[in-house]
């Protein structure tokens, strides 16, 4: 018996699975890359040296390669993110997950914030942009503009965290960001988005990816639950 909402399939599909540790070993990474191909998740987040790596570890599998441009503070200056965007392209990314400038969004720059997007979205040529908004240093009308930005730029997803500040993904910021966008613009959770509870939740929220390191946890579980 399936979840009554969701197959495994559609749950592997949500989940980027997140490799992004600074700690993490080229063995870690590689059996990180070994999860994803098992369990067909949609893609790896890696960090940008690990791309070129993670690419061929998963060429002639069906999971996308991520990686992170201006991560995790996103104050790297637009020429940089865009350099940082072209070389993840040219080592094998297929996906680009950018933190938009935080500091700029808080001073009312949102100029700036569009701009910076859009030359991103730009140098990605096509690819997969999703924009971290760091939800956790932002107030109510603060998402919501940037919400609105990141869709006037051209970027294909909304994204609620890194992971890495004081806190993560939470179904209320999903689904204000849900209602801050047109139904094209898909959401991504990430940060403590660590059971499979979780994660459904996340999607009844309305989002359409999530960050994740415990894939294997949550996908096991639900075999144990539901059955393939």
């Amino acid at each position: 018996m399936t979840h009554p909402r969701y197959t495994k399939e559609k749950i592997a599909k949500t989940i980027d699975h997140s490799l992004l540790k600074p700690e993490m070993t080229r063995e870690e990474v590689r059996q990180g890359c070994e999860i994803a191909r098992k369990y067909s998740v949609a893609s790896v987040c890696c960090k940008p040296s690990d791309v070129s790596f993670c690419a061929a570890l998963l060429s002639g599998s069906d999971v996308e390669v991520g990686t992170v441009v201006g991560f995790p503070h996103g104050s790297s200056t637009t020429e940089t993110k865009v350099f940082e965007t072209i070389q993840a392209l040219k080592d094998g990314a297929t996906e680009i997950d950018m933190v938009l400038n935080i500091g700029k969004l808080k001073s009312g720059l949102l100029d700036d914030i569009r701009a910076d997007i859009a030359a991103v979205v730009k140098a990605a040529n096509g690819k997969v942009v999703k924009v971290i908004l760091e939800n956790a240093y932002l107030t109510h009308d603060e998402k919501v503009a940037a919400c609105k930005l990141c869709e006037e730029a051209g970027a294909h997803y909304v994204k609620t965290s890194t992971g890495y500040a004081p806190t993560g993904a939470t179904i209320e910021d999903v689904e204000l960001m849900r209602a801050s966008v047109s139904p094209h613009i898909k959401v991504k959770s990430a940060g403590g988005v660590r059971t499979l509870d979780a994660l459904i939740d996340m999607l009844d929220a309305g989002v359409e990816r999530s960050g994740a390191t415990t894939t294997s946890i949550m996908l096991d579980e639900y075999t144990q639950r539901f059955g393939d």
